[in-house]
């Protein structure tokens, strides 16, 4: 899901001025389903808005012969590059999934569906595990941060990339014999109602999720406060406290999508704890570490032009935003303090070399 908002101002026949919003969305029935599902929100918000959606293609929509990795890469982070291109030329908001969007641009958080990976099993494997699956069964992932992970976990399995979107992937599942199963994003599963689908959801013992996984997000131009104003009202407290903590810890190791790194977060008595680990390649070398921060609400005034990693949240607690996002610098310094930076570089050297 990618959407860029425009908007524009017109007069009625009584010379009432509306608004008009003009969404850009990617075309897969993913990506519709979550676009309908935001501008719903807003059209019962603000009713007087009028709302266009328009289908628009990503870089990574036109180059499905490579890795996404190397695509990522190639288009600095950006698998909406020519998106964001046009959000800060002429459009005013930028709504996808909270883990492409770059940690430099300031997205609003919804509340977050199930950050996990699932697994979806072929036909003829239903009623499997990764752990019960024959050995060298193949699996498919396009994330190296998936791969590592589940190579150091079950190592008799093999992994394979695969491209495409969520339909496309399936199909490939289902109507061929290359794959015993697929790892895809349990959010994105549920979000288009395909929850039988899901055989297994892989808990942190066995995959922990990347940054932002699950979380929808808001990009908005800094100068557009009345747009961030009207979109602010749809933060989720608790999602935007962990994808502050995620995100610095992703920004402070300079991670990205070309390396191995996952998270685990959650809020439990007013404590943000963040589980964050790196990983070679193949999974045999990892570092992985938990720390925890205090995060309780408080009154004070919170300054509206602070970013926090990119996060605007005027909304909510300053001082528990500051909390989450030192204790994403705090974790990422224990890690790199232990090695973190030998292993992503070496994972990323490989990962170009390939």
């Amino acid at each position: 899901l990618f959407w860029l908002i425009s908007v524009l101002s017109w007069q009625d026949g009584n010379g009432k001025v509306s608004r008009v919003i003009r969404i850009g969305t990617r075309k897969s029935q993913l990506a519709r389903i979550q676009t309908d599902s935001v501008a719903a929100k807003l059209k019962e918000l603000y009713p007087d808005v009028h709302l266009e959606i328009v289908g628009m293609s990503t870089t990574g929509d036109k180059i499905l012969d490579t890795a996404l990795s190397k695509v990522r890469q190639q288009i600095r982070g950006f698998p909406s590059l020519s998106l964001v291109e046009a959000l800060c030329k002429s459009l005013v908001v930028v709504l996808h999934p909270a883990v492409n969007t770059h940690c430099y641009l300031p997205p609003a958080a919804f509340r977050r569906e199930n950050p996990h990976d699932a697994v979806v099993l072929h036909p003829k494997h239903v009623g499997k595990t990764l752990e019960t699956l024959p050995e060298n069964s193949v699996i498919g992932t396009s994330s190296l941060r998936r791969a590592a992970q589940l190579k150091k976990r079950f190592p008799q399995l093999e992994f394979k990339d695969i491209r495409g979107n969520l339909n496309t992937r399936l199909k490939k599942l289902d109507e061929k014999e290359d794959y015993a199963a697929i790892i895809l994003a349990a959010a994105g599963l549920r979000r288009m109602g395909w929850d039988n689908r899901i055989s297994q959801i892989l808990g942190p013992e066995d995959c922990m999720y990347a940054v932002g996984q699950g979380a929808l997000a808001v990009e908005v131009r800094a100068r557009d406060a009345d747009i961030l104003e009207m979109v602010s009202v749809l933060h989720h407290p608790e999602t935007v406290l962990r994808c502050i903590a995620e995100r610095a810890f992703l920004r402070h190791l300079e991670g990205g999508c070309s390396v191995p790194v996952a998270v685990h977060t959650e809020v439990k008595d007013s404590q943000l704890y963040l589980t964050g680990a790196v990983y070679s390649l193949d999974g045999s070398d990892s570092l992985k570490e938990t720390m925890q921060t205090g995060v309780a609400a408080s009154q004070e005034e919170v300054d509206e032009g602070v970013q926090r990693v990119g996060v605007t949240a005027s909304k909510i607690s300053g001082e528990a935003q500051n909390k989450a996002e030192r204790l994403g610098v705090d974790l990422a310094k224990l890690l790199l303090s232990k090695g973190a930076k030998e292993i992503l570089t070496v994972a990323r050297q490989l990962n170009d070399a390939r």
